[in-house]
């Protein structure tokens, strides 16, 4: 019975040990989608007629920067699930 608990520990090691090798473009899908939110963003402001990065946050933003900013926050949330998810 020890010979078969051995052999299973064994091999259980030897799988996880190669599980890392299968996932290699999560960081790469990571980077493109959170690429991808910000030229939404940009986007967002241009179409809004204003310029990305020149905004402040408080009272006087205009409604259509605080939009903007929410959905560019949602998309990079959305994008999370891509950093963790195995990509082979």
């Amino acid at each position: 019975m020890a010979k078969f608990s051995c052999i299973f520990i064994l091999i259980s090691v030897i799988i996880f040990a190669l599980q890392p090798a299968n996932v290699s473009a999560g960081p790469i899908s990571y980077a493109i989608c959170q690429s991808a939110c910000n030229v939404g963003w940009v986007s967002c402001y241009a179409s809004a007629g204003l310029v990305a990065g020149t905004v402040t946050g408080g009272l006087g933003a205009p409604l259509a920067a605080i939009a903007c900013n929410v959905a560019q926050g949602v998309c990079m949330a959305a994008c999370v699930g891509l950093l963790t998810a195995p990509t082979p």
